[in-house]
């Protein structure tokens, strides 16, 4: 049985070099400029005697090499089945090279749509490659070895991979025709669309799941199941920058005798997630920008055993939020709690929100920050907590649909605010 499951590994593994081959091939066609892990043996083709496929494996057994240099005795000797791979990946470049002879992109439009169709077979081969889980390709074995060297997150480091191939395509080029050759749109297209459509792949084509692992198929299912509504009362209070959030919240949680949680959340996480305390308070709770976010978060979708830090982050925290809750009545301030407990019907949820000229006073008579607080400071701060919440949730942070109640905080002193919240909890619960 697990001979055979082997096999169907494998099998998939190469239907997915084949495929990925195949989009090498139609880029190639479409003229537009090709992919980054493709561009510098595309750009050696054009100007010596060698095929694509062929500069391919001499250009992939070079990142081998990188990745024993790299990771020296760290380099495991397994890893080397990435040799015979890009070996059978070469060959299918220059197979599938002439299978689309053929094809002559007359016009833009045409190349246009080749280009678009090469991020989408190109993204089905990385698809397959990564659910079969046999080995890398080399581009993405590097990218690993910088991070386990120098301790980057992968998708960072990816990233650097990536534009590093680029410039040194340009560079090539330069040197060789003295401008710019297999480098174009398209390249910059590829490199965008090509993990996005991977990842809607992964989240669409579940039978490949079912084939390799039908139990890992039940557990991603069970996955999906809403959790048990828990009993206990939680309070749960998210609140603009600067509104006063976080005493409010301990003025309530102190009236009712509940514990309270809000820093104390990050000294939590820490223990249980491996995170260093450093990069909870750098990265919880605020996304600056969706888009950036997204472009490198799509790099995991070149990998299957490793998770996005953020996304492991909120992981860990809804975890702990869900546990603390399951145990305790108890006041919660920020993380999305309201959102993570939304099966919940003991949960009452509170936005606090304050004009900006209150805000900024308050920053800086009790935040002690030295530096003068401004309305786009403001902004950022919502704007990154916003996209945050949208990203993990997919709804409106500051949408009072959302909450049992949401309060101008600069219209009351702050245990008057509190007082308002237990209030509105009471006659909810009578």
């Amino acid at each position: 049985m697990k001979f055979n499951h082997l096999v169907l590994k494998i099998l998939i593994f190469t239907l997915g070099l084949f495929v990925m081959a195949f989009g090498v091939a139609l880029s190639v066609k479409a003229n537009l400029g090709v992919s980054p892990i493709s561009c510098i043996p595309y750009v050696f083709s054009l100007k010596i005697a060698y095929t694509l496929g062929q500069l391919t494996i001499l250009f992939n057994i070079l990142l081998i090499l990188f990745q024993i240099a790299l990771l020296r005795k760290k380099y495991r000797l397994i890893q080397l089945v990435q040799l015979p791979v890009v070996f059978v990946f070469g060959f299918f470049i220059d197979l599938t090279l002439h299978m689309v002879s053929g094809i002559n992109a007359t016009n833009y439009i045409w190349q246009t749509f080749w280009c678009l169709l090469s991020c989408v077979v190109i993204a089905l081969g990385v698809f397959l490659e990564v659910k079969a889980n046999v080995t890398y390709l080399p581009g993405e074995g590097l990218a690993m070895a910088i991070s386990q060297t120098f301790k980057k997150e992968f998708g960072k480091a990816k990233i650097g991979v990536d534009s590093g191939m680029v410039i040194v395509g340009i560079i090539s080029s330069l040197l060789f025709s003295h401008k710019v050759e297999g480098i174009r749109e398209g390249t910059i297209v590829a490199a965008i669309l090509v993990g996005f459509i991977a990842k809607f792949f992964s989240t669409r084509l579940k039978i490949i799941d079912v084939w390799l692992s039908p139990n890992m198929a039940k557990t991603a299912n069970l996955e999906t199941v809403p959790n048990k509504p828990i009993k206990n009362l939680v309070i749960t209070i998210s609140r603009e920058y600067g509104s006063g959030g976080h005493e409010i919240g301990q003025y309530v949680a102190k009236k009712l005798g509940l514990p309270f949680y809000d820093k104390n959340i990050i000294t939590l996480t820490a223990k249980q997630g491996g995170f260093t305390s450093e990069y909870i308070q750098q990265n919880e709770q605020k996304l600056a920008h969706a888009l950036l976010f997204e472009l490198y978060e799509q790099n995991y979708a070149y990998v299957n055993e490793q998770c996005p830090p953020l996304d492991a982050l909120f992981l860990v925290q809804s975890k702990i939020i869900r546990n603390i809750c399951a145990k305790e009545s108890c006041v919660i301030v920020g993380r999305c709690a309201n959102f993570i407990l939304k099966d919940n019907p003991n949960s009452f949820n509170v936005f606090i929100h304050a004009n900006s000229q209150y805000r900024k006073k308050k920053i800086a008579d009790e935040y002690g920050l030295k530096t003068i607080v401004t309305d786009k400071d403001l902004e950022k701060t919502d704007r990154e907590r916003a996209n945050y919440c949208l990203h993990f949730t997919g709804k409106n942070w500051n949408d009072a649909s959302n909450y049992h109640l949401t309060i101008d905080s600069s219209t009351y002193k702050s245990e008057e605010v509190a007082q308002l919240i237990i209030n509105a909890v009471n006659k909810r619960g009578t």
